[in-house]
């Protein structure tokens, strides 16, 4: 894929946990439907291993977590915490458009609640509704993950995010 010339190619973070699976097939298919944008580059990352440089180097950011007793996964919030401090008031931070899937066995309403008042602090910008997974993951939910990536990166590449 020829770059743009003078255009850097544009990043898009997706970052997850997931336990049983689900919310990792979710990731894989909101990465898949962010790859289709021509010039976008796509790094699929366990909470656990981003970090605040992920963060600072992506355009665009998507969040994936299960619900676990009406709350994030651990490992989401292991991520805000390591790096909120870090970032609190970066430039490259201000406005970083994102949006959130979840997995949920409930309604997924405590969880994508909790990591959107966390982006907030973040000063993130949210600029697509969540895709909420309720039960099991189907064939629609995953075109829904994948079209929720694609949205993202066309914006980021387009420049309207």
């Amino acid at each position: 894929m020829e770059e743009k010339k003078g255009k850097q190619p544009v990043t898009i973070l997706v970052v997850y946990h997931s336990q049983s699976g689900n919310t990792r097939r979710m990731a894989e298919a909101v990465a898949r439907g962010a790859s289709e944008i021509e010039g976008v580059h796509v790094v699929l990352k366990k909470a656990f291993e981003t970090t605040e440089k992920d963060l600072l180097s992506c355009n665009g950011l998507i969040i994936g977590s299960p619900e676990y007793f009406g709350y994030m996964a651990g490992a989401v919030k292991d991520l805000f915490d390591r790096t909120y401090e870090k970032l609190r008031g970066h430039k490259r931070i201000f406005r970083k458009p994102y949006c959130v899937f979840i997995s949920a066995g409930n309604d997924g309403q405590g969880a994508l609640n909790h990591i959107e008042r966390i982006c907030v602090g973040y000063q993130f910008r949210k600029v697509q509704p969540p895709v909420v997974a309720r039960g099991e993951i189907s064939e629609e939910i995953l075109r829904r993950c994948e079209e929720l990536g694609k949205t993202l990166a066309a914006g980021c590449e387009a420049g309207i995010f």
